[in-house]
């Protein structure tokens, strides 16, 4: 099984990145993640799409299509989800009855160093998934707030109560892409 990891953040050191850095250690046996870098996309532009998406766009879906399931790692920006991760979103939801995200399992889990822990951009990002029909799992909810606690000066998590969330999340996304693949 193939998962497609998106980080909302571009930052390198980001704690979002970390998280699916983590959460690579702690696949269920038989996964494997891929991350996909969003630096490259084009801001929407519906003139642009008319024309033909562009090989980063094409890139992109193509890895969505590809993937059994997606794991989003997303910051919160201004109590909201972050402008290149909503972009993606615009991108993959392209064309309306076509989306590479329709039907698509996608889990989602976010770091912050505030205490909300992502849960006003991970509500948000949620909606923008529901629209083109992707699977988006409900439960268990990975919210990492005070993230400067939870992972130390290289970026390695160290806080084991989120190491046990992420775990939980990937075994219920797996569950669900393998669902999604049996019926399919």
């Amino acid at each position: 099984m193939r998962l497609l990891g998106i980080a909302g953040s571009l930052r390198q050191g980001s704690y979002n990145r970390a998280l699916l850095r983590a959460a690579r250690e702690l696949l269920p046996e038989g996964v494997e993640l891929v991350e996909h870098d969003l630096r490259e996309l084009p801001l929407y532009d519906g003139d642009v799409e008319a024309a033909g998406d562009p090989e980063p766009v094409a890139r992109f879906k193509d890895a969505i299509r590809e993937a059994d399931g997606l794991l989003i790692a997303t910051p919160e920006y201004n109590r909201g989800i972050p402008g290149v991760l909503k972009n993606a979103i615009d991108w993959a939801s392209r064309p309306p009855l076509a989306s590479p995200l329709a039907r698509k399992p996608v889990a989602i889990m976010g770091a912050s160093t505030g205490l909300g822990g992502t849960r006003r951009a991970q509500e948000q990002l949620h909606a923008a998934l529901e629209f083109p029909g992707a699977l988006v799992i409900e439960e268990p909810s990975v919210l990492v707030p005070e993230a400067f606690l939870r992972f130390d000066d290289e970026g390695r998590l160290v806080d084991e109560g989120v190491g046990t969330e992420i775990g939980e999340l990937l075994d219920t996304l797996a569950r669900v892409a393998d669902g999604v693949t049996l019926a399919a």
